[in-house]
């Protein structure tokens, strides 16, 4: 079970509505206060720019984590993710406002303010805030003694994490556990005590206010036993089950009204805001791409047609989002146009290849009609790379968990990618290193994820090694 996905906190109601609401009305208000200063009139660009911008900044809030990271106390992770969000803002306005021609209404010294003290302000409230909690959680009579039942791996972990943190207001004082062996040892300065009918008296004695059950989910049993007895006493409850044992170090949890249930497979696209957050990312950069390679592509299309004989897009047969099947635009790069059961991999100087597709492909350049697959909604600018079928189909039997790849639509570029996993798969291990990229991509996304594949993809991304 991944710790990080299920943070051990106190509750705080109201505390994480408190920071949206703080949240969505510091910039506005930084940026009147600035104007103000600097003594200059409230024009209505102010006013949009102040509006969209709290917007803007909230809405990139809530999509990086950032009210997730502060759940778990943790400012440094919170103050990165405010600062990603809020520079990616303010960046687009800036953008929109330009492309809209409204940069001139808006003074340099009033953004560059604007810009720098939003986010100083932003982390600064927070730090108060967690020094303030902090405070209140630590006095003596606000710490909570836990005790952990199993001293296994989770429950050696979780007690590491909740002593790292005073702040949380937490004190592990005790494990619990049926190994004789272990009984009077100290794990992490941690007595392990027997597991005995005596426990319901020991809470008492203990002054326990917690108990985390951290036990296999075979030993249903004794859960159930432990389960019985807690019930006679006013102690809290918890039930950490031990999936070390499953390959599910990525799972997460979430809720159907009331149910809990580990996702094991998935992915924060599955999410109605993200999909529409990156369709939106998808549709603006798809248009200004082919805007901005408009002339090279109309360069590209003649040279194909005036130096080999064939067409000058060639559609293949590739699986797209949940492994339905697309077809994926390309220049023409080869004498043929394989798309099969059976299609071989380009490979080093392989004589399919045309001169100047071997140019092409080199540098992506024949990758760039996939803006067109990216407006239709079949592929993203950034997700795993597609692969013929027939490649697929090899692969998804040798590859474990190959076919996760498809839990979003494939991308012009990728994680794996700009890593330098790319071009010929000749071995086995090269494929699952590509899948390991793709993988880690999809649990992960975030749409600074994808602005930072984009920036690795136009400075390293078009020319490699291993392109063939």
């Amino acid at each position: 079970m991944a710790f990080n996905k299920i943070d051990i906190k106190r509750r705080l109601p109201g505390t994480v509505w408190l920071f949206r609401v703080l949240d969505l009305l510091l910039p506005a208000g930084v940026l009147y206060a600035i104007v103000m200063v600097l003594a200059l009139p409230i024009t209505q660009a102010y006013v949009w720019l102040a509006v969209f911008g709290s917007a803007f900044f909230l809405i990139l809030a809530q999509l990086f984590g950032v009210y997730r990271a502060w759940k778990g106390h943790e400012l440094a992770l919170s103050s990165k993710l405010i600062l990603k969000a809020w520079f990616l803002a303010w960046t687009g306005l800036i953008i929109a406002a330009f492309l809209l021609q409204e940069s001139h209404e808006l003074p340099r010294p009033v953004i560059l303010a604007w810009a720098l003290v939003t986010p100083v302000l932003l982390m600064a409230y927070r730090l108060i805030m967690q020094l303030l909690l902090n405070g209140l959680s630590q006095r003596r009579e606000n710490v909570r003694n836990v005790a952990i039942i199993g001293a296994g791996k989770v429950g050696l972990t979780l007690a590491e994490r909740i002593n790292r943190k005073p702040g949380l207001g937490y004190r592990v004082i005790a494990f619990y556990d049926d190994n004789p062996e272990l009984w009077g040892r100290f794990l992490g300065r941690i007595p392990v005590r027997e597991a005995t009918e005596r426990l319901q008296e020991e809470i008492e004695q203990l002054r326990i206010n917690e108990i985390y059950i951290c036990l296999p989910l075979q030993e249903e049993a004794k859960i159930k036993q432990l389960l019985d007895v807690l019930a006679n006493t006013t102690v809290v409850v918890k039930f950490v089950p031990d999936l070390f044992s499953f390959d599910l170090m990525h799972a997460r949890w979430i809720d159907i009204d009331g149910i809990p249930i580990i996702s094991v497979f998935d992915t924060p696209l599955n999410s109605l805001s993200s999909r529409i957050v990156k369709r939106i990312e998808d549709i603006t950069l798809a248009f200004l791409f082919l805007i901005l390679f408009s002339p090279l592509l109309v360069m590209i299309a003649f040279a194909i047609k005036f130096s080999s004989s064939g067409p000058v897009i060639f559609k293949q047969t590739r699986y797209g989002l949940n492994g339905q099947r697309i077809n994926v635009y390309k220049f023409r790069s080869m004498v043929c146009m394989e798309n099969s059961e059976h299609i071989q991999q380009a490979r080093l100087k392989d004589p399919r290849i045309t001169p100047l597709g071997r140019f092409l492909r080199k540098t992506s350049l024949d990758e760039l009609p996939q803006f067109v697959n990216v407006l239709q909604g079949k592929m993203s600018i950034v997700g795993p790379r597609p692969h013929a079928v027939a490649h697929n189909e090899q692969y998804r039997k040798l590859v474990p968990k190959y076919m996760q790849r498809h839990l979003v639509k494939p991308g012009i570029t990728g994680w794996a990618q700009v890593n330098g996993w790319r071009g010929e798969t000749d071995t086995i291990e090269k494929m699952e290193k590509r899948v390991e990229f793709d993988l880690h991509y999809i649990k992960n996304w975030s749409i600074w994820f994808d602005v930072k594949i984009i920036f690795m993809t136009l400075f390293k991304g078009f020319w490699h090694k291993n392109a063939r």
